[in-house]
């Protein structure tokens, strides 16, 4: 069984970067598609990133492209999710999970695994 562990969350300040890490321990991640998620106060799970099993194709959510970028190191079981320029609207828990589909997939519910989220607060 899969275990996701999110790490690298903190309080920044708008334009700032932050990177977020996804390390996976009992299972080799490379057998999975991967995503980022986030939960704002008082909203929905929304998605962010997804990246294929290999890394080399990955979608984003409109309001994160071009800030945001996923990438994966299938050689340590960790994902990614590099945040430039960030924006007091990004401020959520972002998680990481994996899903069984082949195929980039936006909805939480056909994403499995799901780590315990890690803290992004982006003050303006």
């Amino acid at each position: 069984q899969v275990q996701l562990v999110e790490s690298g969350g903190g309080l920044v300040q708008a334009g700032d970067s932050l990177r977020v890490s996804c390390a996976a321990s009992g299972r080799a991640i490379s057998s999975f598609a991967m995503g980022w998620f986030r939960r704002a106060p008082g909203k929905e799970r929304e998605f962010v990133a997804h990246i294929s099993r290999s890394g080399d194709s990955t979608i984003y959510a409109d309001s994160v492209k071009g800030r945001f970028t996923i990438s994966r190191d299938n050689s340590k079981n960790t994902v990614y999710l590099q945040m430039n320029n960030l924006k007091p609207e990004d401020t959520a828990v972002y998680y990481c999970a994996l899903t069984w589909y082949y195929t980039p997939q936006t909805d939480p519910e056909k994403f499995e695994t799901w780590g315990q989220g890690t803290q992004v607060t982006v003050s303006s």
